[in-house]
């Protein structure tokens, strides 16, 4: 059972606001930037996906912890969080599938949090003055000077212009066989991949070859490789300038293509469009998108705070040559862009997360469409 400590903690935002709260997880000091995440579950997810490297990560969500950790649902082999942010912990975890609590996870990654504060005022304070950089103090380090915090903080690096998919994808390539008729094999280049993603591609009879984000074209080439995914992961894809020619150059080779998140991004910047940062992004598992194609209305898991500066009201040509592309999906709240389909080259990608681990299952549809586009390639 976590014990609640009496230990201080402070969070102080880079415009001055301080909230006062306890230590929770490890003690120390954390700094990144400060977001907010929507979803009423899934904190294991969250906390294990890779996009959320270099974030301080508050759920709005009021009580987190109650199922504890288990080994099943982790979208990584750690927490990639920054820092950690919640209003009232579990003091006890119930479920059958728990084997650790979440304190005990946190400590064991070094993983600097608060409790006890007001997190839907520091929501409201983020959608108003949108995200921005902050640090946790707790510990001794809750007793340095307001001043000396707050330097701390505005002398860290802000997201925009942050490269990090070198931090958090893998060493290695490795193999996952197809669980279904196969249809090919496909590279994924990790740029933060979550284990949801690659289990739903092998599951549509893709043999997926995972491999580092450094992979070059030759690399890739030498897999000989049916269709090319580009994961999610964080940071900024204005600083990820190698991956966009890398990209590029695979799509005038004829590669089918696929991309999540991060690689909604990358191929906006492939085809000419530029990028921009959101002022509180969008992060939960209940955002409203719009399949312009179909007019279905899915809910969908988001985790991103970068999107694609496309026009949303017509077909256009793509800036650097491949043809004709149009926006597939855009968000229901803010009209910001959520996919993008190439009509003369075999290409999608969507901003969201339809592998939604957690979260709804109205976008597992994605995949089969991969599966279908590849297919068709190769018969063709």
């Amino acid at each position: 059972m976590p014990s609640f400590s009496p230990d201080p903690a402070i969070l102080v935002l880079e415009d001055g606001t301080r909230f006062e709260g306890r230590a929770y997880g490890a003690r120390g000091v954390s700094l990144g930037e400060v977001v907010f995440a929507t979803g009423m579950t899934g904190y294991q997810e969250t906390l294990t996906d890779p996009s959320y490297a270099g974030q301080i990560v508050m759920q709005t969500a009021p009580h987190i912890g109650n199922t504890g950790m288990n080994d099943e649902d982790p979208e990584s082999s750690r927490i990639w969080v920054s820092g950690y942010i919640v209003r009232d912990p579990a003091r006890i975890p119930s479920n059958f599938r728990a084997k650790r609590t979440l304190d005990d996870d946190l400590e064991h990654w070094g993983i600097v949090g608060i409790s006890g504060i007001d997190t839907r005022a520091l929501t409201r304070h983020l959608r108003d003055a949108g995200a921005m950089r902050a640090g946790i103090f707790s510990g001794a380090e809750a007793s340095l000077p307001a001043s000396d915090q707050l330097a701390r903080v505005t002398a860290a690096a802000p997201m925009t212009g942050q490269n990090l998919s070198a931090e958090v994808s893998t060493d290695e390539p490795r193999v996952i066989p197809a669980r279904a008729d196969e249809v090919g094999r496909v590279a994924v280049v990790d740029l933060g991949v979550k284990e949801s993603t690659l289990n739903y591609l092998a599951d549509q009879g893709f043999e997926v070859v995972v491999v580092p984000e450094a992979y070059t074209l030759d690399q890739i080439r030498q897999l000989n490789p049916d269709a090319i995914f580009y994961s999610n992961g964080p940071g900024d894809p204005g600083a990820s300038q190698r991956h966009v020619e890398l990209l590029r150059s695979l799509l005038r080779e004829g590669y089918p293509f696929f991309g999540i998140c991060f690689g909604n991004q990358l191929l906006g910047r492939a085809l000419g469009f530029d990028t921009y940062k959101l002022p509180f992004g969008h992060r939960g598992i209940n955002q409203p998108v719009l399949d312009r194609a179909t007019g279905r209305v899915e809910v969908t898991a988001h985790n991103h705070g970068f999107a694609v500066q496309a026009p949303i009201d017509r077909v256009v040509d793509s800036p650097e040559g491949f043809g004709r592309v149009e926006v597939s999906h855009i968000d229901l709240n803010d009209n910001v862009v959520e996919g993008l389909r190439c009509l003369d080259i075999p290409a999608f990608s969507v901003q969201y997360h339809p592998e939604a681990a957690a979260g709804p299952h109205d976008s597992h549809y994605l995949f089969r469409r991969f599966r279908d586009m590849v297919a068709a390639r190769k018969e063709a």
